[in-house]
């Protein structure tokens, strides 16, 4: 039997939840990992567009795992969801695979011929719209490199499995969504003629079937070839090609040297939890702990206090703000610089910012500096899955090509939509990306270098067991939104459709004491009163994240899709 329920409103990204599918492990590459976590027994749940849930679901049901669904699921979201899914961007991947924390840093790098002042003026400004579309805004692609390693160390299944769907959806094409062709729409009023987006995804029309067979070619030579099929070949040339004469910088050195990286996830102990999450260059991970353990430390002030009111937003707000000071100073690619995570997380300098905190009104923002002794938002069109298997194993995925539909150059041959991920760098220390964020040299462009990303992807354990496996996107909202669900659920015990679906806000440190609300669920009325009387300024924003979550509790999981987002839940006996 299979359920499927659609959300009432449709609009933001995807995700995949699955748990528990009671099928009998296979016999080849499960001999991998020696001792099996304990077998979780209720039915499988999905929250998915329909083809990548159908994906999935013909993974799990050929008999692979949770890291096998996955590198379906990305692969899939390459064809059907092209404005965020892709193998032309790149992301992080966290991973608990026979009770053990894993994380794969699979993110887009600077080119060879990357500079520093790449996108600044004779004059030292930055050039508006540089960053953000045409080939000179696309960084090094990583999701195929990415998926090969993860899927060659603990998937079950053969890598051409798990690439059959996404190149039948390539190949055979699928029904465009309303919300796709709208995309699609805004998207080009961007791109204008800057791009070839147009020569590709012009005929693109709600409601009939979009074949893309360049890109089913391209993908059936990444199913025969591995990783080389994409960074040597045919592919790489084609790229190569296209970057060359449309003034982009990435050369087939820059493909072929491209290699993703295991790295430590950052872990940390809260509320009887192991938090397993994202490391730098990820500041998200790192983020998201300082958030939780400054709310905890600051018990006493929240003592009392009801979920979402004026005061608890102030409260709230006052922690973002030393996180943002401290994101801003202290982030980057850990291969370039050295980043004090033992510090930022350590229980005695979190009590320390904590107890910084003004409980009545918004700190003076040029006084909140970086916590360590010295002295942005990002695109929110990145999508997010996250997995369950009957084994206990989890993945937990986010990945994108930053703005909605990337840098808006395809590769002429190949249908491979390319990202505008250089825009996640800083151009220029001081100055904002295009999501308001600031860095300092720590994010500058250097070759090689991967830029400092949001990107939040959390596994939550409790006695070596799965908890929680979420995950959202949202730019810099991304570890924010986290954070707030999470705490909707262990703090205040609400169940997790209606944390998923609560009300969410944001503040950053700059602008100076602004919060950003969403339509979804806007601050208004007296509440907004409230804070415009603390010296809040309140700000409207058209995206807040789109969390998908699992919970387990004991052996009963439990899948929510946000209803921000669009998306199906299955249940499969």
């Amino acid at each position: 039997m299979i359920r499927i329920g659609v959300p009432a409103r449709i609009g933001g990204l995807l995700s995949l939840a699955f748990a528990a599918l009671g099928f009998a492990p296979g016999t080849s590459a499960w001999a991998k990992t020696s001792v099996q976590p304990p077998v979780l027994t209720a039915s499988a749940m999905a929250v998915a567009d329909s083809f990548s849930a159908d994906a999935a679901e013909r993974i799990l049901r050929e008999g692979g795992n949770a890291v096998d669904a996955a590198v379906a699921v990305a692969f899939t979201l390459a064809v059907t969801y092209p404005e965020a899914g892709n193998i032309g961007g790149g992301g992080f991947m966290t991973l608990y695979v026979n009770g053990k924390p894993y994380f794969m840093d699979y993110r887009e790098r600077a080119p060879l011929a990357a500079t520093k002042t790449m996108y600044l003026d004779q004059n030292g400004n930055v050039i508006k719209g540089m960053s953000l579309f045409g080939m000179r805004a696309v960084g090094v692609p990583g999701t195929v490199e990415g998926m090969w390693e993860v899927q060659k160390r603990f998937g079950k299944l053969k890598w051409k499995q798990v690439l059959a769907p996404a190149i039948r959806y390539a190949r055979d094409g699928f029904e465009v969504s309303d919300q796709l062709q709208q995309r699609r729409d805004d998207a080009a009023k961007d791109f204008g003629d800057k791009t070839n987006f147009g020569q590709y995804f012009g005929g693109l029309q709600a409601g009939t079937t979009f074949k893309q067979p360049d890109l089913a070619m391209a993908l059936t030579r990444i199913a025969d070839q591995g990783a080389k099929g994409f960074y040597e070949g045919r592919t790489a040339e084609a790229i190569a090609t296209a970057m060359k004469a449309r003034g982009g910088l990435i050369t087939k050195e820059d493909l072929r040297e491209y290699k993703a990286v295991w790295r430590q996830p950052v872990e940390a102990d809260w509320n009887g939890f192991r938090v397993i999450t994202a490391p730098p260059p990820s500041s998200g991970g790192i983020g998201l702990v300082q958030l939780l353990k400054m709310k905890a430390d600051s018990k006493p002030a929240f003592a009392g206090v009801t979920l979402n009111s004026p005061q608890y937003i102030h409260l709230v707000a006052e922690i973002e703000k030393r996180v943002f000071a401290d994101r801003a100073q202290y982030l980057g690619d850990p291969d370039f610089y050295r980043v004090p995570v033992a510090q930022l997380i350590d229980d005695t300098y979190l009590a320390k910012r904590a107890a910084e905190v003004d409980r009545e009104k918004p700190s003076d923002t040029k006084a909140v500096q970086p916590g360590l002794g010295t002295s942005m938002p990002e695109k929110a069109e990145t999508t997010h899955f996250s997995i369950i298997d009957k084994w206990g194993n989890a993945v937990s995925n986010t990945y994108t090509v930053n703005g909605y539909f990337g840098s808006g150059e395809v590769v002429d041959g190949t249908g491979i939509l390319l990202n505008d991920e250089m825009d996640d760098f800083s151009a220029k220390p001081g100055v904002a990306n295009m999501f308001g964020v600031v860095g300092s040299d720590a994010n500058a462009i250097e070759p090689k270098k991967r830029p400092l990303s949001s990107m939040t992807p959390t596994i939550l354990t409790k006695d070596g067991k799965v908890a929680m496996v979420i995950g959202t996107p949202g730019g810099s909202r991304i570890f924010t939104s986290i954070f707030q669900v999470m705490t909707d659920v262990y703090d205040f015990g609400m169940p997790l459709p209606e944390a998923v679906a609560a009300m969410r806000f944001h503040h950053q440190l700059l602008p100076p004491n602004t919060i950003f609300w969403e339509p979804y669920k806007p601050i208004e009325g007296e509440l907004a009163q409230a804070l415009e009387a603390k010296g809040y300024v309140l700000k409207g924003q058209d995206f807040n994240g789109d969390i998908q979550a699992i919970e387990v509790n004991g052996n009963k999981p439990e899948a929510a899709a946000d209803p921000r987002g669009r998306g199906v839940t299955r249940i499969v006996p």
